[in-house]
C-alpha cells in the first residue's frame, strides 16, 4: 500500500512540475497545448493558452472549442472542471474545485466539480470556488469571489459576488479560432 502511495505521489509530482514549471512557460502556444494534450487535458486544438497558467490535475479538466486562457490563471480540476465553448478567462483569475474544511479537526479537503458553460466570461483576478456552475453567457466581473451559481447572461461582481446586471441575450460569435492566428510564439 505504502509503495502505491509513493509511486502516485512521484507520478503527481512529475506531472505538476512538467505542466507548471515547464509547459506553462514554453514560448510556443502549440506546443503548450500539445504538452496539455499529452498530460491528459481534454480540449481542442482550437484553444488558446497564455503563458504562465497553472493546472491542477490536467486529466480532470475538459474545455470546449474557441476558449482564452489568459495568463497566470489557475485551473483546478482535481474534483473535475468542465469549461464549455467559447469561454474567456482572463488574467490572474483562479477556479477551485478543491479547498479545505476550515471546521475539520484535520482540516482535510473537500470540494466539488466546476462549471462554466459556453460564452462564459471570467474577467481578471476574480475566483470560482467549488461546486459553482457559471451560466451560458455570464459575467463575472474583476475581482468578483463567486459562491453561488450564476444565471445564465448575468453579471456578477463583488465579494461574495451579487448579480450587479444583465448581458444581452444574442447568438455570440466570438471565441479563440486558431486559423486566424498566424503567430507561433505568444
Amino acid at each position: 500500500m505504502h509503495i502505491k502511495q509513493h509511486y502516485n505521489g512521484f507520478r503527481n509530482g512529475l506531472i505538476w512540475i512538467i505542466c507548471n514549471d515547464f509547459l506553462a512557460h514554453i514560448p510556443s502556444k502549440r506546443l503548450r497545448i500539445l504538452g496539455l494534450k499529452i498530460l491528459g487535458l481534454k480540449a481542442s486544438s482550437n484553444v488558446r493558452f497564455y503563458q504562465g497558467f497553472h493546472i491542477r490535475s490536467p486529466k480532470k479538466i475538459t474545455i470546449g472549442e474557441g476558449c482564452s486562457i489568459g495568463p497566470k490563471v489557475l485551473l483546478d480540476g482535481r474534483k473535475g472542471l468542465s469549461i464549455g465553448n467559447n469561454v474567456t478567462i482572463a488574467y490572474e483569475a483562479i477556479v477551485w474545485t478543491l479547498n479545505h474544511d476550515y471546521n475539520d479537526v484535520h482540516f482535510c479537503g473537500k470540494g466539488a466539480p466546476v462549471t462554466i458553460n459556453d460564452y462564459a466570461w471570467i474577467c481578471s483576478r476574480s475566483i470560482i470556488l467549488p461546486g459553482i456552475t457559471i451560466g451560458e453567457g455570464a459575467v463575472v466581473a474583476s475581482g468578483a469571489i463567486v459562491t453561488k451559481d450564476v444565471p445564465p447572461y448575468t453579471v456578477v461582481a463583488g465579494v461574495p459576488a451579487k448579480v450587479i446586471g444583465h448581458r444581452e441575450q444574442k447568438k455570440y460569435e466570438y471565441g479563440y479560432n486558431r486559423k486566424n492566428d498566424y503567430s507561433h510564439f505568444a
